[in-house]
């Protein structure tokens, strides 16, 4: 209410003498520490894209793109007037918002007018998530510039460009982007919209490979890992959110293995060791957890397995097994990192391992459940024996085959799901996957309207008609775990050492996709590459940053012919020329 404003409360020399002073509170034992990660300000800002008036004196302006943020209000009028500003991710078929999802968020702002020419308003102390706003009590028609839409998100720079000749793929890499911009805001959130907005740790387990490469992550997650850390419980459970939520639940698999997995992909990301140090002793705990909650070293059938898969469940104790598993695998491999004996966590791997291949693995690698996720864990996280390896990837082929080329996979299996297919000799499958646009798929979500990742593959279903509103969020950045496989295999960007000391650029063309590019910030400075494929043959040209090296897959059997030196030839492998080169601009080319 603009009307209760003190005039002047802003200004060098207002008599603040009649204001109450600030009581000192004793017995506080929190220790204050420093802020580690960026603050959280407003980053840029939106202007109206279109106005409607679904009903008489209802007017919904439409931003374009699902944003996290405030909207600000710019209105004149007599005083006492009261504009209402509501938010919302998506419109109903007549054009008037849609908040069913928003549960019991009311997503509403209001502004009463002091009545002294034009005034100019937005909420400081909170944040919507949302693509409309619907003004209501507005004096008059407004014009597009009576909104702006204010995106805020925890100050990072954003470091990765990524554009093909394929408009989908360019659409979905901006739709990551805005994912992660809305819901790095303080925690890395779920979902910036409804009345939740926690720090699920299944979705950040699945999601931070690709959050380092297109945003500036360390300190925001290193920020985040003391809230995971200190909510552990005593018997060594890592939360189901954190900050921890009472009553939210701890021990699940794929989401308490983010204290082992974050840790990891920071280290993979910037080869900084301090994030595996501090994480080390609720690492060891977290396994002691796990062996102390199993039985024969499986793990129970319970937990959220693989979540919002799509009607292809995969047996729960299969799924937190492997995870068992793969962060004791993880556990060594940080022992070795930081000096310390990998040896007793090597072993467990090993036993928890055979447990699995006894319990869950029969003849020809066929994996208990039979379901993308579980043949994609299993491959993923070495749990099978070497000669089950390819007939096991045989079965995903033709499980995918038999969805008419379709994934049915939910938040565990998505983000393995295209680097198995590829490890495995089967990347013409990944791409398949990659560029379909009928349900479920990343490209069904585009054409379906999105501008950010949602949370289910179909929060708008075919017929038009919305999901369940219990669970449906618009903004929702797990399913775009598929950017880590695009920018290593499309751009062919990839660490070939923590921290991108040593870079492996090995595009894979494929898809339809006959020309690409990336740029990534690395902490040495931009990795670039440039590739296109044609009748006269194929160009990639690499920019490597100083003090790096880089080694460089040429598909085709081509040669270098072009840099500040020599690269050197190294060998042929799986039909490409592999070259080592130094810092600096190289073009490579190779025969049609």
């Amino acid at each position: 209410d603009a009307r209760l404003e003190t005039d002047g409360w802003t200004r060098a020399g207002f008599d603040a003498s009649g204001w109450l002073p600030a009581a000192r509170a004793d017995g506080v034992t929190a220790a204050l520490v420093a802020e580690v990660d960026g603050a959280c300000r407003v980053e840029r800002e939106l202007t109206v894209r279109d106005v409607t008036e679904p009903k008489p004196g209802v007017f919904v302006f439409d931003l374009g793109q699902n944003m996290v943020g405030t909207a600000r209000l710019s209105v004149s009028g007599p005083a006492g007037t009261t504009v209402r500003l509501r938010h919302a991710e998506v419109l109903n078929p007549d054009g008037t918002l849609y908040t069913a999802n928003l549960r019991t968020a009311r997503a509403t702002d209001t502004y009463t007018l002091k009545g002294r020419g034009r005034e100019t308003y937005e909420p400081r102390f909170t944040f919507h998530g949302f693509r409309y706003v619907e003004v209501t009590g507005y004096p008059g028609p407004p014009g597009p510039d009576a909104i702006v839409g204010r995106v805020i998100h925890t100050s990072a720079p954003f470091t990765m460009d990524f554009t093909t000749d394929v408009p989908m793929l360019n659409q979905l890499h901006s739709n990551i982007t805005w994912g992660q911009r809305g819901n790095f805001l303080s925690v890395p959130t779920d979902t910036p919209a409804r009345d939740e907005r926690l720090g699920w740790t299944g979705d950040i387990n699945v999601f931070a490979p690709t959050a380092a490469y297109t945003m500036e992550s360390a300190r925001f997650l290193t920020k985040w890992l003391y809230d995971l850390r200190d909510a552990q419980t005593s018997d060594g459970a890592f939360t189901h959110v954190a900050p921890d939520l009472p009553g939210v639940g701890h021990g699940a698999a794929g989401w308490g293995d983010a204290g082992v997995t974050v840790p990891w992909a920071l280290y993979q990301a910037y080869g900084d060791v301090r994030v595996l140090e501090q994480s080390w002793d609720p690492m060891v705990k977290w396994l002691e957890y796990l062996e102390a909650h199993s039985t024969g070293l499986l793990r129970p059938a319970d937990g959220f397995g693989d979540w919002l898969n799509i009607e292809d469940e995969t047996p729960k104790d299969v799924v937190a097994t492997a995870y068992f598993a793969h962060s004791a695998d993880l556990v060594a491999r940080i022992a070795a990192v930081l000096g310390k004996d990998p040896a007793p966590y090597r072993a467990l791997f090993g036993r928890v391992r055979d447990a699995f291949r006894t319990a869950y693995v029969t003849a020809g690698g066929r994996v208990k459940g039979d379901t993308q996720t579980a043949y994609v864990l299993a491959l993923s996280m070495d749990l099978l024996a070497p000669d089950d390896r390819a007939p096991a990837a045989d079965r995903l082929v033709a499980l995918v085959e038999a969805k008419d080329w379709h994934l049915s996979t939910g938040f565990l299996g998505t983000p393995r799901l295209l680097p198995v297919l590829t490890d495995t000799g089967h990347t013409d499958v990944a791409y398949r996957l990659l560029l379909r646009r009928t349900f479920p798929s990343w490209g069904y979500q585009i054409d379906h309207g999105a501008t950010t990742m949602w949370e289910r593959w179909d929060s708008i279903r075919p017929d038009g008609s919305f999901q369940d509103a219990g669970m449906n969020s618009f903004n929702h950045y797990a399913y775009g775990s598929v950017g880590e496989w695009m920018y290593a295999n499309i751009a062919g960007i990839a660490p070939g050492a923590p921290g991108f000391r040593k870079v492996l650029v090995r595009p894979r063309p494929g898809g339809g996709v006959t020309r690409a590019e990336g740029r990534f910030e690395s902490r040495y400075g931009p990795v670039t590459t440039r590739w296109r494929k044609g009748a006269d043959g194929f160009v990639l040209e690499v920019g490597l940053p100083p003090n790096t090296t880089g080694e460089v897959w040429v598909p085709g059997g081509g040669r270098h012919s072009a840099g500040p030196g020599p690269a050197v030839h190294l060998r042929q492998e799986e039909g490409c020329a592999v070259f080592a080169a130094g810092p600096g601009a190289h073009r490579f080319t190779a025969p049609a």
